[in-house]
């Protein structure tokens, strides 16, 4: 089979071919609809050698859907052809997270050497994916595989955080989406599905701001020293009770600090390496500050079941498997414009 590796430190990811694998007792064979790009793999790929955490080659692709092409002793509920989604934060089933299905949360995942797919384990974008438990897939229930594919992440990543804020964002709220996106541009759509809040999006690309309000926000601002101020402005000098930075760089960290209205959450999400500083006179009040990471199986059955409803569409550009290394150039230069989807199988 076909697959985009991750081979060689500092290399751009190839594709290769590689045996198929075979469903041992419990295990599942998918054979893959559709995998999607994420920035994730893009800091994977640029970490230096002596902080690489993970054994090379490694088939990439944490966001996968497809079909249930065969399984080994011991699976049941599932049939072959059954189109599903593949929940990725997988833990070992048996900790205190686990059992609440937060998996996300594992507590002996990294002791066991369990490892998401594409981020530790063989990943989806490859002809065929091993899936080590049934518990991992959910049904898509007639959601088209190519399009819900990014739910598995850019999805659950942003409702995983603004779930959290819920109680905050009341009728007369603000929003605020620093990075408008793969995720930031879903979150909006989440923030509008969920929530009366008013939605501001900022972003450094006009391409963006223009995807941000086509799926919903109420306002945008270009992301540079003025955006603090400007949604200050936008809001009457308050600030938003619930910030979600979907690029984590120190610079829109500070300005999601700077935005944070008395007693409100911010959520850094993106992995730019940023931190904000949490104490008296370094941000408003009470503001909260948070680190969170995807999400629960429970939410991502949440996450299908709102797009169902017709509330969420994502944007995305498909690419066949040799095109996977281009996918990842234009991802790396900010040319795509919502969510890239590799289709291994066509």
């Amino acid at each position: 089979m076909k697959a985009v590796q991750y081979r060689e430190i500092g290399a751009a990811p190839a594709v290769v071919t590689l045996p198929e694998p075979e469903p041992g007792p419990g295990q599942v064979l998918l054979e893959v609809a559709a995998a999607g790009v994420c920035h994730s793999d893009i800091a994977l790929m640029s970490w230096p050698a002596d902080q690489f955490p993970y054994r090379l080659p490694l088939t990439l692709g944490h966001e996968g859907a497809g079909r249930v092409a065969g399984f080994g002793p011991g699976v049941t509920g599932l049939a072959e052809g059954d189109l599903v989604a593949v929940y990725g934060p997988q833990g070992c089933g048996r900790c205190a997270k686990c059992a609440e299905g937060k998996e996300n949360y594992c507590l002996d995942a990294a002791r066991l050497g369990i490892f998401p797919p594409g981020l530790g384990a063989p990943g989806a974008m490859a002809e065929y994916l091993l899936v080590d438990d049934a518990r991992f897939l959910l049904p898509l229930d007639g959601l088209d595989p190519v399009r819900s594919v990014p739910l598995t992440d850019a999805g659950l990543t942003p409702y995983h955080a603004i779930k959290r804020s819920l109680p905050k964002l009341v009728p007369g709220s603000t929003a605020v989406v620093i990075g408008a996106g793969g995720l930031g541009h879903v979150a909006i759509q989440l923030l509008r599905a969920l929530t009366p809040s008013r939605v501001i999006a900022l972003d450094v690309a006009e391409e963006k701001l223009a995807l941000a309000r086509s799926v919903g926000a109420h306002d945008t601002v270009l992301s540079d020293e003025r955006a603090a101020d400007r949604v200050r402005e936008l809001t009457g000098g308050l600030g938003a009770e619930a910030v979600f930075d979907f690029v984590g760089a120190q610079p829109t960290v500070a300005t999601a600090g700077a935005v944070a209205a008395v007693e409100g959450d911010v959520s850094v999400v993106g992995l730019g390496g940023g931190a904000l500083p949490v104490g008296i006179n370094t941000t408003a009040f009470d503001v909260a500050v948070a680190a969170p990471y995807w999400g629960s199986r429970g939410e991502l059955r949440e996450v299908l079941d709102l797009a169902r409803t017709g509330a969420l569409d994502v944007h995305i550009e498909t690419y066949g498997i040799d095109e996977a290394p281009l996918a990842y150039e234009r991802l790396h230069a900010r040319k795509v414009n919502g969510r890239a989807v590799i289709l291994p199988n066509g």
